[in-house]
């Protein structure tokens, strides 16, 4: 069994990683990172990811008071590094994760 603060990891998680469709009885649920994949790193593209994933945690996580979504070309080629910083409501407790995403890859290499 998961805590509260596991399970709100875990569905932003899920969140992030899926994309509109998917669900076929929640077709508005996920961010739809996919189609990302495969073009070219530009700021551009970084605001458009930032802004996916922040619209798809608004709409679709409750418990989640969103303060910030940080996407950061990484020093590998075809990397972002995605950082959300949120906070649970109903708690005074902060927290964060790093979810990275591979513009040429449909998986990280060795996951």
């Amino acid at each position: 069994m998961v805590s509260d603060a596991d399970d709100v990891h875990q569905s932003l998680h899920i969140l992030v990683a899926t994309s509109q469709g998917e669900r076929p009885m929640q077709e508005s649920f996920g961010a739809s990172l996919d189609g990302a994949m495969f073009e070219e790193m530009n700021q551009a593209l970084i605001n458009r990811v930032t802004s996916l994933i922040y619209d798809a945690i608004l709409a679709h996580e409750p418990r989640v008071d969103l303060r910030a979504v940080d996407v950061t070309a990484a020093d590998a080629a075809g990397l972002l590094q995605i950082r959300i910083d949120y906070g649970i409501r109903g708690t005074n407790a902060r927290y964060n994760m790093v979810f990275p995403f591979y513009l040429n890859e449909a998986v990280a290499p060795g996951l």
